[in-house]
């Protein structure tokens, strides 16, 4: 062992629970989260969970005196297990507390679990908060001169905006997100605003630029042979044929897209729905009733299947 190894003492976990009764206050409070950190890169997110609540806690009875930083990573480590244990809107809740104490002291790291709330404010469908949290966000990576930051942040304002049916909101959002995208040469992503404003599109009845909006979504993800993303660009570009009465091509559009996700493993069977509902929608209208009637039949099986059973 070389001389420049000594005194680089190795803590072993073991280590760190043996200090616990020897210490107190904030140092106490420290290796609680550290155990915790420890604890959650092995996934065992019960205990750990459990250990940064015991972090946080001792922290919040130092008062005034408490490092703020330290609570704030108390707050985040705390999210994060939440969020691994599924309790979404706990997790939320917790590391919306972490960003709120950072963003008081400045902190540079607030920016980047401010971005990670509002993913998970929209994982637990709080659309209103998503547009709060990023519209913060998209305007620091601004300053910051970080365009694609700034980008990925007015993209998911559109799709809460979206999510909310405030369309025409969303379509601004998207195309702020375009115009980033674009100038940073992000192909796809200017391609997934483009999609997603196709659908924004046919909701206000805007049906010819959906289409044309859609059909370069189409062009991009077929030429970069993102075949998933194509699939529901093509979604889009059915959608927008059948809202301009092009029945025929709308049906063979629904039909292409019903045959590629069909193969999807995992199913995606909430999209399978939607699909195969509007197809039955257009042979209603052309007399084919018993297809119609034998699409909805099934549907009604699978919705069944996909149904939350009542809490005893």
């Amino acid at each position: 062992m070389g001389d420049d190894d000594e005194g680089e003492e190795i803590i072993t976990e073991e280590m760190l629970w043996d200090r616990i009764p020897e210490v107190d206050g904030e140092e106490r409070a420290s290796t609680y989260y550290e155990l915790s950190a420890r604890i959650y890169a092995r996934g065992q997110y019960d205990e750990a969970l459990a250990l940064a609540e015991t972090a946080r806690d001792i922290y919040s009875t130092l008062g005034a005196s408490a490092p703020s930083e330290g609570l704030a990573q108390a707050y985040s480590a705390i999210g994060y297990n939440l969020n691994q244990l599924k309790r979404m809107d706990e997790a939320a809740s917790a590391m919306s507390k972490a960003v709120e104490i950072l963003r008081e002291n400045k902190s540079p790291i607030a920016l980047e679990l401010a971005c990670t709330l509002a993913e998970w404010w929209y994982t637990s469908k709080q659309y209103e908060k998503v547009v709060a949290t990023m519209g913060e966000c998209a305007q620091e990576h601004l300053v910051d001169g970080n365009e694609i930051g700034a980008a990925n942040d007015l993209h998911l304002i559109g799709c809460a905006e979206r999510e909310l049916k405030n369309y025409e909101k969303a379509i601004d959002s998207f195309k702020e997100a375009r115009i980033l995208f674009k100038r940073n040469k992000e192909v796809i992503h200017v391609a997934r605003c483009d999609q997603k404003m196709a659908s924004c599109l046919i909701e206000l009845n805007q049906g010819e630029l959906a289409l044309e909006t859609a059909r370069k979504a189409v062009d991009v993800f077929e030429t970069g042979h993102d075949h998933r993303r194509e699939t529901f660009a093509l979604f889009e570009v059915g959608k927008a044929q059948i809202l301009l009465e092009k029945f025929d091509e709308g049906l063979a559009t629904l039909e292409q897209v019903l045959s590629v996700v069909s193969e999807d493993e995992p199913k995606d069977f909430e999209f399978i729905i939607d699909v195969e509902s509007r197809i039955a929608k257009i042979f209603r209208m052309h007399g084919r009733i018993d297809e119609a009637d034998e699409i909805e039949r099934r549907l009604k099986s699978v919705q069944e299947s996909l149904e939350d059973e009542p809490q005893a």
